[in-house]
C-alpha cells in the first residue's frame, strides 16, 4: 500500500474504473481515496460502492491528498484549477491528468511548479483491458512518473510516448474503440446478411475479433502473418480479403486515424 493518498477530481466513468481497479487490486484503500463530484446522486453511488470518501468540495480532496487526478470536462479546467492550487497552499501534488486535449503546457500554466503527468487511457479500462498513453511534465521526478505509471496500469497497458505523439495516440487508441465497434457492428450485420440470428451473429464477430487480438498479443505474430495462415488458395478468406481491399478498409483506416489526430490537434489548439 502506497504511503499516497488519491484525490479525484471527477468521478464519471473514467475516474471510477480507475477506482475500481486501483481497490480492486489493493493498490489504494477506501480511505485513501476522496472524490469530488458536484452531482449529489454520483457521490452517494460512489460512497456506496466503493466505500470512498466523497465530496462537492474540490478544496477539500485537494486538502486530504497527496496525488491529483483530473478526471473533469476539459473545457472547466480555466475554472477549476486556481481552486485546486488555492486549496494545496503552496504544497504541490503529483497531478495525473485525463483531460483529452489539454497540453502539459497550458497544465504547467495553472500548476507552474508541480509535478504532471498527462494520461490517455481509453473506454476498455472501464474492464481492465484498456491502454494509457503517459507523457511527463518538467517537474515530474522518476518515482513519481513511476507511481503514476503503477496507477494506470490498474486498467490496463501503460505506454510512454513523448506528449507530441498524444494526438496520434488519441486518433489510434482513444477513438479506436469506436473504430472496432463499427467493424463488429459491420460483421455481426454480414453474418445476418447471410442467414445467421441476429444473437449468434453478434456473439461469433465479438469473439472472433476477441480472440484473434488475444492470439496476435500471446504469440508476437505480425497480423500479416496470421493473415497468411488463414488464408488458404482459392479459398473463403482470400475472397473476403480481396473484397475488402477493392473496397478501400484498409486505407479507411488509416484515414480515420489520421483524421482524428487532426481533430484532436484543434481541439488541443
Amino acid at each position: 500500500m502506497p504511503e499516497a493518498i488519491l484525490g479525484v477530481i471527477g468521478g464519471g466513468v473514467m475516474g471510477e474504473a480507475l477506482i475500481s481497479r486501483l481497490l480492486d487490486q489493493g493498490i489504494f484503500s477506501p480511505e485513501t481515496i476522496a472524490v469530488s463530484d458536484p452531482q449529489p446522486d454520483r457521490r452517494a453511488y460512489l460512497t456506496d460502492t466503493y466505500r470512498v470518501m466523497t465530496t462537492a468540495d474540490n478544496a477539500a480532496v485537494v486538502a486530504k491528498s497527496t496525488v491529483l487526478l483530473l478526471a473533469v470536462k476539459p473545457q472547466i479546467i480555466d475554472k477549476v484549477a486556481p481552486e485546486l492550487i488555492q486549496a494545496a497552499a503552496e504544497s504541490p501534488r503529483l497531478v495525473l491528468s485525463i483531460l483529452a486535449g489539454v497540453t502539459l503546457t497550458r497544465l504547467q500554466s495553472y500548476f507552474a511548479q508541480w509535478p504532471l503527468v498527462r494520461a490517455m487511457p481509453n473506454t476498455p479500462a472501464t474492464v481492465g483491458a484498456g491502454i494509457t498513453a503517459i507523457a511527463a511534465g518538467i517537474h515530474t521526478g522518476a518515482e513519481e512518473l513511476d507511481l503514476a505509471r503503477r496507477i494506470f496500469q490498474s486498467i490496463g497497458d501503460v505506454v510512454e510516448v513523448p506528449e507530441s505523439l498524444m494526438d496520434a495516440v488519441t486518433g489510434l487508441s482513444g477513438s479506436g474503440p469506436g473504430y472496432v465497434a463499427i467493424m463488429i457492428e459491420a460483421l455481426a450485420d454480414g453474418g445476418v446478411a447471410a442467414g445467421l440470428p441476429r444473437t449468434t451473429a453478434m456473439q461469433l464477430a465479438l469473439q472472433t475479433v476477441r480472440g484473434t487480438a488475444e492470439l496476435l498479443l500471446q504469440s508476437g505474430l505480425h497480423p500479416a502473418q496470421l493473415k497468411d495462415r488463414v488464408t488458404s488458395p482459392g479459398g473463403t478468406t482470400i475472397a473476403g480479403i480481396a473484397h475488402l481491399e477493392a473496397a478501400g478498409l484498409r486505407s479507411a483506416l488509416i484515414e480515420a486515424v489520421c483524421s482524428a489526430c487532426d481533430r484532436s490537434r484543434e481541439l488541443g489548439g
